[in-house]
């Protein structure tokens, strides 16, 4: 197992943000959690990354106890985020942008490989490298954002909403992005609130509900599931 998050309970001061959460992720699998606004999805996330840390129970990557691990350590292990809401930064260039996701790496080679990765993978950031990050649109920050991830070399790659304000097309490119990281080998963790591609791309899924998972089970299963129709595939 690469990924096992056992009773994972959080809080914000009072409020219990996360209520006994237990899920794993497989090698090579995409697992998505779907949910809400206010469900838990990105507190999970941050949860793992290192960025919060748990009142109750414990994250573990390869049988290693990451719960109380630093976030910079985390990315080491090779467990990297493209986080919501993208946060590239503006000032710099696209370049500058993804060598910031190299920085815990020190094997010049082997980071100039995963930057022609990157590329390969996004052809508009090679395109628009010497750009700065503030003037691209809205899909190419969050390939910029899913690039600089990429370029920590991660096992596990967190996706937090990478959907989310974009046109139906580039969300149709985005997705198609990431089966083919996916497919080079690495595991996704996905967050997102269009669950009809979430469940499209993943191989099982999570549905939280206010901080608890109430169904569970292999995606093509939760797409025609009625409860997960009703609520977060409008009906259909």
């Amino acid at each position: 197992m690469l990924l096992e998050v056992k009773n994972l309970n959080v809080y914000y001061g009072a409020i219990h943000a996360l209520q006994g959460i237990s899920f794993d992720i497989n090698e090579g699998e995409v697992v998505t959690l779907i949910g809400s606004n206010g469900a838990g999805k990105s507190t999970t996330l941050s949860t793992i990354s290192g960025l919060l840390q748990p009142r109750v129970g414990s994250v573990s990557f390869r049988d290693k106890d990451i719960t109380l691990t630093q976030a910079q350590d985390i990315v080491k292990l090779g467990i990297s985020q493209s986080p919501e809401g993208r946060k590239i930064i503006a000032t710099l260039t696209v370049l500058e942008n993804l060598e910031m996701g190299a920085y815990t790496r020190t094997d010049k080679a082997e980071i100039n490989a995963s930057l022609e990765r990157v590329f390969k993978s996004f052809p508009r950031l090679k395109e628009r490298q010497k750009q700065l990050g503030g003037t691209l649109s809205g899909g190419e920050q969050q390939m910029l954002a899913m690039g600089r991830a990429l370029m920590s070399k991660p096992t596990l790659l967190l996706l937090d909403e990478p959907s989310m304000g974009l046109s139906p097309i580039l969300v149709e490119e985005i997705f198609n992005i990431i089966l083919e990281i996916n497919k080079q080998g690495t595991s996704i963790l996905l967050v997102e609130q269009n669950a009809q591609m979430a469940l499209s791309v993943s191989h099982r899924g999570y549905v939280l509900e206010t901080g608890r998972i109430v169904l569970q089970g292999k995606s093509d299963d939760l797409l025609h599931n009625p409860q997960v129709m009703e609520a977060y595939l409008g009906g259909h």
